[in-house]
Formats: structure tokens, sequence, C-alpha cells
């Protein structure tokens, strides 16, 4: 039987819907704890919150939190070490994704792209990295496949990301080993929720080598590799994206 994770308390950030939900179920049904983050979707995280603690009672709770500030971040992980005196998994998984069209990129949207992608991992990390020390615990960042090769029109979201990887390498050296950081970096998993045709999409998968779009659960199971069973793996991206970005 694959090892449980009973006991040990995951904080994931920004797992309200999309992939963080489906990281926050797989790994609760793996038997962690889970500590859900959102900032504004309050109704989609009490509906997670429901469904998972409808399975298993107490096991998950909420906090909410604008990472887009130090302080606010070393309060969140505060918050979410209370709630079992433990906190044994980071998941950098919140993010924002916007175009940024060179000539027209402003300060604000430098701000707010470096902010949520690359700030707030480095200093959630930075304030939950005792705790997990002690429990021999790991982080992992949700990066992406343009941390390697910039998209088209989204600079900004690009440098980010791949600042993200290097953070999670730099991590590996700075908190091992009492702590293991790895990433996960998505391919084609989940559409952008505005902007791309479907000539596009059917453009993007052509170009993986398994000519299909991944899915939510498969960025999830590489999650809970990395937490569960990758035991000697740390400053490591694990690439799930159908062969893409190896298609020039």
């Amino acid at each position: 039987m694959d090892e449980r994770l009973d006991g040990k308390v995951a904080l994931i950030t920004g797992a309200a819907h999309r992939i963080g939900a489906c990281v926050a179920r797989r790994l609760h049904a793996a038997g962690a704890n889970i500590v859900i983050h959102y900032r504004t979707s309050r109704e989609a995280a009490q509906a997670l919150q429901k469904e998972l603690n409808e399975q298993r009672p107490e096991s998950v709770v909420l906090v909410q939190a604008d990472l887009m500030g130090a302080e606010k971040l070393a309060t969140l992980v505060k918050q979410a070490y209370a709630a079992w005196d433990r906190l044994d998994v980071l998941i950098n998984n919140a993010s924002t994704f916007y175009a940024t069209q060179v000539g027209s990129v402003e300060e604000r949207h430098w701000d707010d792209l470096m902010g949520t992608n690359l700030k707030a991992p480095f200093f959630l990390a930075q304030a939950a990295a005792p705790l997990l020390a002690k429990r021999g615990g790991c982080i992992v960042n949700i990066v992406d496949i343009h941390a390697d090769r910039p998209l088209k029109e989204y600079p900004v979201y690009s440098i980010a990301k791949a600042g993200l990887v290097m953070l999670t390498k730099a991590l590996a050296g700075e908190l091992g080993p009492k702590v293991r950081v790895n990433a996960v970096a998505p391919g084609a998993i989940l559409w952008p929720e505005a902007g791309l045709d479907e000539v596009t999409k059917q453009r993007i998968i052509s170009r993986t080598f398994l000519k299909r779009q991944g899915s939510p659960e498969d960025i999830a199971k590489a999650v809970l590799f990395l937490v569960r069973d990758a035991g000697y793996m740390s400053g490591q991206v694990l690439t799930v994206d159908g062969g893409r970005s190896l298609n020039a």
C-alpha cells in the first residue's frame, strides 16, 4: 500500500479552485490535514472545505490572505500552524497570469506578477522553514514550462516563473538537509479563464508528444509524489507537459 500522510499538515496557497483544489483533494485523500488559503474565492473555498470535511471531519481549515505583503505572509503561516500545532508541507500554488506586452508594462504590473509568483513564495518559505524543519517537511512550488521558454507577450510572468525555478534550487541548498524543496512545471493543463480561442488551443496541443491536454489530476499526482515518495529529491523541477517543452 502507498505510504499515508496521516497526521501531516499541508498549507496550499490559492487552493479554492483549479489546480490548487485538485492538489488539496489528492493530499487529503492520502491522509493529510489541509489548510486551504484563498484571497477572494470565499464561496469556492468553503465548498471545498465542506466537501473534504464530510469525508473526514475537522480535517480542513480555511485561511484568507492577500499575498502582497511580507508581514501578511508570516501571519498566514502562523495561522496555518496554529490549526494543528504543526506544519509539514507548503505548496506555493497561487499565481497571477496575464499578458504584459513590452511597451505597455507599468510598474504595478511588474509588482503584481512578481509579488504573487515570486515574492510571496519566498517569504512564505522563509516563514515556514523553521516549522517545516521540525518535521523534516518539504516545499513544492508550482512553476511553469515557460520559466524556461518564455511565452510570447507574457514576459513579466515568464520572468517571475523563471525566478521561482531558481528560488526552488536556491532554497533546496539553504534549507537542506532538514527541508526538501522541489517544483512541478505544468504544460497544457487548464486553459486561462479568458483569451484563448479554439484554434490556439489545438495548436498548443499539437506541439505535445502525447497530442492531448493534461488534467489537474496529473499535477496533483506529481505534487503527491514529491511530498510523499521523493525522499531523496531536492532542488528539482518535475515537468508535466506531455513532452511539449521538448518539441521546438
